[in-house]
């Protein structure tokens, strides 16, 4: 599966359904985001069938951001069998955000 939009309403089946997740919190306006965009889109080529690998766009669904209490974006949730193992905040490294996965496959 390639990279996935998420709304609420298929948020949760989604990630409960993958044993691996990652949520990309983020917005249109966010440059930040804009560069982590490629590194995340690599990662759901490169772990698909594996991880599932999505976007929230923070403006569009503010109550999943709530809920993963997401306070600067971007923000990557990684979530294994529908709980949160580990979080990166800002942009990181593409090699940084794969050893998140790599640790727990």
């Amino acid at each position: 599966m390639a990279l996935v939009h998420f709304k609420q309403a298929d948020f949760d089946a989604a990630v409960d359904a993958a044993p691996l997740a990652v949520v990309d919190f983020w917005a249109d306006w966010c440059g930040p985001c804009k560069m982590i965009a490629p590194a995340v889109e690599k990662l759901a080529a490169d772990y698909e069938g594996k991880v599932l690998v999505g976007k929230v766009n923070v403006d569009e669904e503010p109550e999943l951001a709530r809920r993963f209490g997401v306070m600067s974006i971007p923000t990557l949730v990684y979530l294994k069998n529908g709980q949160e193992f580990d979080r990166k905040i800002g942009v990181q490294p593409e090699a940084e955000l794969a050893a998140a996965l790599d640790r727990e496959l």
